[in-house]
């Protein structure tokens, strides 16, 4: 019967089977290349498209077997209609003539291009494509189920179940290299807070809690003159209490409700511990996510953080946490008038007592922190004994220079980022 079809309406049956075997081969691309949380957000909105793509997907064994058959289907139907084109146009040399040129035709029109498009807007061309799989999936559901039934049998010979599938959720490096890769879609802000929420695991409240010698508190026993004096100019909301020393703490205070009762001329030591709320202790390992849900569940905002023996090593707020999520607050906060000091020649005087985590933030720094705490501790491990004043030393990228010592200590230090120094070279 094809034999004595004209040529026009061969060639206009070749194209038509060329455009369906280009709709399979880009429609398996595009759903193949979705990206499946994009795509459940979109389901979740009620998109059409969405959720017949979701759908076909559920089972990629069938949505591939249907795609395949329909391909190889118009595939071998336009190589019979090439075949006798060749032969009506140019005889028996006709079937190589014609094998060859539909195999260029099939690589470039119906393989190469439609695949590159889909890949590159998989939801422009699989949304479409959904409407139309869909449909031709259950009309051809007992051919395809068929196939899969003989592929199936043919996986398990290899000891592989078409039920076997890896799992779409993805860990947190994989959460953290998706943010990197989100581009401008998400503020470089907003992504360096939710990088920071995702570090919080690996921080412990031992990395950025306020070291025991800096921590303010109030003694119980001194008199009343300087505990007023005290609350007149702290900057904290909360102080820890003790009697005597750090090592007898009697509980945290809310300097609001100490003040309130001076304004009513009502601050007494009884009335004062009247307002003491009992210590909330953590230990030194527990790491920053845990402990942000545990201020959250036992409604507090500051911790005393302690060692296996429960002595006292510092404090713990949740200030602490937020700044390492977000950054610092205001610019009360930032050591630079305490601890970090610019010089013109771009390298920094440092106190010995800063918190390496904090000269990071303020400088934008990665001096190393799976360490020590201090820039005394950094420098005291690397050289294993406390240097004399004029004593260099590098450490990754940076030249630290120790400027001042006292009592075993290592008060000031000269630090230069070699990098930076080369930039501005």
């Amino acid at each position: 019967m094809l034999e004595t079809t004209s040529l026009s309406l061969l060639f206009f049956i070749l194209f038509i089977l060329l455009v369906f075997s280009a709709f399979f081969s880009s429609s398996e691309t595009a759903l193949m290349s979705l990206n499946r949380y994009r795509l459940r957000h979109l389901e979740s909105e009620g998109h059409a498209g969405a959720i017949r793509a979701s759908q076909l997907l559920e089972r990629p064994d069938r949505l591939i077997g249907l795609i395949l058959l329909g391909n190889n289907f118009v595939n071998i139907f336009a190589s019979a209609i090439a075949t006798i084109i060749g032969v009506k146009l140019y005889g028996e040399n006709g079937v190589l003539i014609a094998g060859s040129i539909l195999t260029l035709i099939v690589l470039l029109f119906a393989e190469v291009t439609p695949k590159t498009l889909a890949a590159l807007h998989p939801e422009r061309v699989a949304f479409p494509a959904s409407f139309i799989l869909k449909p031709l999936l259950f009309i051809l559901y007992p051919l395809v189920l068929f196939t899969n039934a003989i592929t199936n049998r043919l996986l398990a010979l290899f000891g592989v179940s078409a039920s076997d599938s890896s799992s779409s959720a993805i860990n947190r490096e994989e959460l953290r290299i998706a943010l990197m890769e989100a581009g401008s879609l998400i503020p470089k802000r907003h992504k360096k807070m939710l990088v920071s929420i995702l570090d919080l695991e690996k921080m412990t409240v031992n990395d950025v809690m306020v070291p025991r010698n800096e921590i303010e508190g109030i003694d119980i026993n001194a008199s009343t003159a300087d505990i007023i004096k005290q609350l007149s100019y702290c900057n904290n909301s909360r102080l820890p209490v003790y009697a005597d020393s750090m090592d007898n703490v009697i509980g945290i205070l809310h300097v609001r409700k100490a003040l309130h009762l001076l304004a009513e001329n009502n601050l007494t030591k009884d009335t004062l511990n009247g307002i003491v709320k009992q210590g909330y202790f953590v230990p030194e390992s527990t790491p920053l996510n845990k402990q942000l849900i545990q201020f959250q569940r036992h409604r507090r905002r500051t911790g005393l953080v302690v060692d296996e023996y429960g002595d006292i090593l510092g404090l713990i707020s949740l200030e602490d946490i937020f700044r390492e999520i977000a950054g610092e607050f205001t610019a009360d906060l930032i050591d630079e008038d305490k601890d970090i000091h610019p010089q013109k020649d771009g390298s920094y005087l440092i106190n010995g007592s800063a918190n390496i985590r904090e000269i990071n933030r303020n400088n934008n720094w990665s001096l190393p922190t799976n360490g020590p705490k201090t820039i005394n501790g950094l420098i005291l491990e690397f050289l294993e004994s406390i240097p004399d004043p004029g004593v260099s030393l590098r450490i990754e990228d940076y030249i630290i220079e120790v400027v001042q010592t006292a009592n075993n200590t290592i008060r000031t230090v000269r630090i230069r980022n070699v990098e930076s120094h080369r930039e501005t070279s």
